[in-house]
């Protein structure tokens, strides 16, 4: 089989724990895009925190494109534009807010590229440090956001927030709902995920579905794992999802991309 697209998701599968490309993955990278195969970075993250790493492996010259907010937007790289964008309401949002105070959770969302919440916490600081966005703590979240944004995260200790994740899904069936880390709970509008959006670019692009690999390892990650001709997990993935992969390599930290490149594309 020759694949065409490589989707990766970045944290803790492309970047190693200090957040980032390793040499071995960058040159293989580089290999497979010498080969055409479009590399399309997909992340939980915003926009703004996934700008650099595309750059590094310079995919706007490679005219490949970049799903953020777990799908919620995508971005032509060469053309450095939107060609994608689903919001939650205002009211979805505010209805989430109630939730979290509900449930006991924090809630973040993002207003003008900067983190907007009420509360601070261990995992909020967490999210700023692989954003590398400023965090506006206000007095009031509802008064702060007046307006649609791309997604919430519910932030809390990951056992209890395993069994919100649960509760959510029950409770607010019309919103999507994955764990991006054991610790964040993100939300984003009904039909919005990674395996929809990278369906809408393959269909752009003229790709079968079977001509893609998807490599991740968290459950924001299930759904392309699951559509994708290979769908493949680094070693690191969190246990329940294991066996719901096609194929396990290296880990994170061990340049687990650069062996899918060097396994599945180069030969």
């Amino acid at each position: 089989m020759k694949y065409k697209m490589l989707v990766l998701d970045m944290d803790d599968t492309l970047l190693n724990d200090d957040h980032k490309i390793s040499k071995e993955n960058k040159e293989m990278l580089f290999k497979a895009q010498e080969l055409g195969v479009y590399v399309v970075l997909a992340s939980g993250r915003p926009t703004l925190a996934m700008t650099a790493f595309a750059k590094e492996l310079e995919l706007d010259l490679n005219n490949s494109y970049m799903l953020s907010f777990n799908g919620a937007v995508i971005t032509d790289l060469k053309e450095d534009k939107v060609i994608f964008e689903q919001t939650l309401t205002q009211g979805q949002i505010h209805e989430l807010y109630d939730y979290s105070l509900k449930s006991k959770t924090h809630i973040i969302t993002y207003v003008n590229g900067k983190i907007v919440s009420e509360t601070d916490s261990e995992y909020i600081e967490i999210e700023k440090n692989i954003t590398g966005l400023e965090h506006n703590k206000v007095v009031s979240f509802k008064e702060e956001v007046q307006s649609s944004a791309v997604k919430c995260i519910l932030l809390e200790e990951p056992s209890y927030l395993k069994e919100v994740e649960k509760d959510l899904k029950a409770a607010m069936p019309h919103l999507s709902v994955s764990m991006s880390k054991p610790f964040f709970l993100e939300v984003a509008q009904n039909g919005i995920d990674k395996a929809a959006s990278v369906k809408f670019l393959a269909e752009k692009l003229n790709i079968h579905q079977s001509e893609i690999i998807a490599v991740g390892n968290a459950g924001n990650d299930l759904t392309m794992i699951e559509y994708a001709g290979l769908g493949v997990w680094v070693d690191n993935v969190d246990p329940e999802l294991r066996d719901k992969g096609d194929v396990v390599v290296a880990s994170n930290n061990d340049h687990g991309v650069a062996e899918v490149v060097r396994r599945f594309i180069l030969n």
